[in-house]
């Protein structure tokens, strides 16, 4: 177990579904700088399988109730993605710091009015893109501040597999479902290009981002089919670095994630493994210098937990924020859109002061 500070904040959870059971709940538990101090969720049936599980120290039934709380410092907001926004607004109203899980929202507008409520608030909203806290692409990210010189190019993709959950089902705890739980209204999976692109399109931007910087433009073309969606987006960067992402979902072979970053005095080539592994990303850094590959092991890879860890240094310590701020998921909902905009139209988008739906 991992020895606790005697300085932790206190965290209440808002949503008792799998994501929170997957990642949120056991992350708190665990985490050196934080204690799960409450849960909530409109589900008396989860909320009450969840209370004895992890044993908060308090249950809500009302998310105003838990963020009435004085004693509750933070909320991780773990519910469905129409409801990311209304509830950390809710939460920063209240004087609560945020943790959201991504994407942080569905259209640009709402997050627009998100990131004003934060700056009037000064509180910490970090996006829940776990991937930042990834051992593996935290080493090659060193690389590129620190050794890597004038960058090139990237190439990234992220392939969801049909074979994903008879793989993760063989590792993951069986999830509790309740049939009371609140649910956003009508089907989010009505429009799967959009549902897709949400989901699993939201990671694979962010980690571009995080490794070239902010994007400048965008050219995307999607074809759908025998039920496989796929979208190959040619990008440049505001640096000037070109790239391609591939976003298919899913590939007939096994999960197919990773990048290929191309530079003056080295590159990095990373294979990423699928999420609820928590197995570090396994990343090559070649230096052009004295013709050598290096591999950092990334014994770590409870991404959930180090995100949370971190999320709480900033609050507790004022260290720098690590993770994705109301920016970075500003930008990453702002790219989503744009690139949806390009594979309806056929032209380049530019992303900057771009304003739409995903």
């Amino acid at each position: 177990m991992i020895a606790k500070d005697s300085r932790r904040l206190r965290i209440g959870v808002l949503g008792c579904g799998p994501i929170a059971q997957f990642a949120h709940l056991e992350s708190c538990v665990k985490a050196r700088n934080a204690d799960l101090y409450a849960i909530c969720d409109a589900a008396p049936d989860l909320l009450d399988r969840m209370g004895a599980t992890y044993e908060p120290q308090k249950r809500y039934a009302d998310y105003d109730a838990m963020l009435a709380d004085p004693q509750v410092e933070a909320v991780i907001v773990a519910i469905s993605d129409a409801f990311h926004v209304p509830m950390a607004k809710r939460a920063l109203e209240a004087g609560k710091h945020v943790l959201c899980e991504k994407p942080l929202g569905t259209n640009v507008a709402e997050v627009l009015a998100l990131r004003d409520l934060v700056a009037k608030t000064g509180l910490t909203l970090q996006v829940g893109h776990m991937k930042r806290f990834d051992p593996g692409l935290e080493a090659a990210r060193d690389f590129i501040d620190n050794g890597m010189g004038e960058q090139l190019a990237l190439k990234a993709w992220y392939c969801d597999s049909t074979h994903r959950y008879t793989m993760t089902d063989a590792v993951q705890p069986l999830p509790i479902t309740s049939k009371l739980a609140k649910k956003p209204e009508g089907n989010q999976k009505a429009d799967l290009g959009r549902y897709y692109m949400l989901a699993h399109g939201s990671h694979l931007v962010d980690t571009a981002r995080f490794l070239c910087g902010p994007i400048d433009w965008v050219r995307a073309r999607r074809l759908e089919r025998f039920g496989a969606w796929c979208w190959f987006v040619e990008t440049q960067f505001e640096n000037g670095v070109l790239g391609h992402l591939d976003l298919t979902v899913a590939v007939r072979m096994d999960w197919f994630e990773g990048f290929q970053l191309y530079g003056e005095k080295g590159s990095v080539v990373a294979r990423t493994y699928n999420p609820w592994y928590f197995r570090s990303s396994d990343v090559e850094i070649f230096h052009e210098s004295d013709a050598t590959y290096r591999r950092p092991l990334g014994a770590d890879g409870h991404f959930f937990r180090r995100q949370v860890e971190g999320f709480a240094d900033t609050i507790l310590n004022g260290t720098p924020q690590r993770g994705a701020d109301i920016e970075d998921g500003l930008a990453s909902v702002r790219a989503m859109a744009a690139i949806a905009a390009s594979a309806a139209s056929g032209e380049a988008v530019r992303v900057a002061n771009f304003e739409g739906a995903v």
